[in-house]
């Protein structure tokens, strides 16, 4: 793979694969964050956070048209002993606590959801199995906020997973007290005429380590906005990720790792693959290193394979230091086709092409898919992605 580091907008790589990296940061360009829709005006795709965005395809979300119709969404929350699952109205302090809204869609979600979900780890608790929550789209369109806590030194890992259609616009807050340790994995397996756009709010208190898996497989359009915050000292975030975009799709993450807190670390890991025509996939992985945050260590790394001809990806590494006092930092971005020495060393030693396409794609993606630690969701990603493979050859 070639490397794609500090190329300039607008750059591309031979045949049909486009490949875009900037060391513009994005985050000083926005509109500032804020709960009311009315502080965002209407996109129109021209912006810096929208313009790789198919806004005629967000029906409606980022314009306010779309309203709460048909049966939304449920949910259903399985939680072992030692949590607290409870259905809240909008004035539920808790609400917030962790991020505010960074676009128009964000606020729009925030400004229209009537209950949120909000899920309790008490202080102290260590959690044998992980909580489940289950989204399904029953059509519509639908506006969501969830909220998961964990009280000091508590550890859970919680498995979020969106399922069946629906046009849905999200908030999702997590909230670590001091020494907590919470790994979250958030898996997009929509039908293939969903619309999802969600931003994900951290909040990592001293000492606390956070983890974010998030996978993308279906959907017509999904966009997922993770940002991670710390609380105090001490806190690490790792966000990893995996996508698997076919004809048609858009899927596009949007990550912000603000170091506002001395001494705090974080690392960034995501793989992508895409096959077939008018397959995009986005990613902007953003890192703010505040004057305040010294000490701070932090590396961010996006990957793209391509299988076909036809699809397109925009990567856009993005890094901000204002204090030279850090222990580390860094970023990297790379989009390319098979390695051919890969394929070479397979078939010279008996493999069938097809069968060593495979074997590449699956060792492209175990390293994160390891980091699920689930057994069962991991057995379910590789056959998703196996499925995947099947549908390319």
């Amino acid at each position: 793979m070639a490397e794609a580091q500090y190329i300039p907008a607008g750059s591309t790589t031979a045949g049909s694969i486009a490949v875009a990296a900037e060391s513009t940061v994005a985050t000083r360009m926005s509109a500032p964050p804020s709960f009311d829709v009315a502080d965002f005006p209407v996109p129109h795709g021209r912006e810096e956070e929208w313009r790789f965005t198919p806004l005629e395809r967000l029906r409606g979300l980022h314009d306010g048209t779309a309203v709460a119709t048909g049966e939304g969404v449920k949910v259903d929350v399985e939680a072992p002993e030692g949590v607290t699952v409870e259905t809240v109205g909008r004035d539920d302090e808790r609400l917030g606590r962790a991020g505010t809204p960074v676009d128009r869609v964000a606020a729009q979600a925030y400004s229209s959801f009537e209950k949120a979900s909000v899920v309790t780890v008490a202080k102290d608790a260590v959690l044998a199995e992980p909580i489940r929550i289950a989204v399904h789209g029953r059509g519509g369109v639908a506006f969501g906020h969830q909220v998961i806590e964990l009280g000091a030194f508590a550890e859970a890992v919680v498995v979020i997973d969106h399922t069946g259609d629906a046009v849905l616009a999200a908030n999702v807050d997590y909230v670590l007290g001091d020494g907590a340790k919470l790994t979250v994995v958030s898996v997009q397996d929509w039908d293939e005429k969903a619309v999802h756009v969600a931003q994900h709010n951290a909040l990592v208190g001293r000492d606390a380590s956070f983890k974010s898996v998030v996978v993308t497989f279906g959907g017509d359009v999904v966009r997922i906005h993770p940002r991670v915050a710390y609380a105090a000292p001490g806190g690490e975030a790792e966000l990893f990720g995996l996508y698997f975009t076919d004809a048609g799709q858009h899927q596009e993450h949007r990550l912000l790792v603000d170091h506002n807190t001395p001494h705090c670390k974080s690392n960034v890991a995501y793989k992508g693959a895409l096959q077939g025509q008018d397959a995009h996939a986005v990613w902007i992985g953003d890192v703010l290193i505040q004057a305040a945050a010294e000490g701070t260590d932090t590396y961010e790394l996006n990957r793209n394979l391509v299988l076909t001809d036809g699809a397109r990806v925009d990567s856009v590494p993005n890094l901000e230091i204002e204090t030279g006092e850090i222990a580390g930092a860094g970023h990297a971005s790379a989009t390319g086709r098979f390695d051919d020495e890969q394929l070479f060393y397979l078939m010279s030693r008996g493999i069938p092409e097809t069968e060593a396409r495979r074997l590449v794609v699956r060792g492209f993606f175990a390293e994160l898919v390891q980091q699920i630690g689930l057994p069962d969701v991991q057995e379910r990603l590789l056959a998703k992605i196996e499925a995947e493979l099947e549908a390319s050859v």
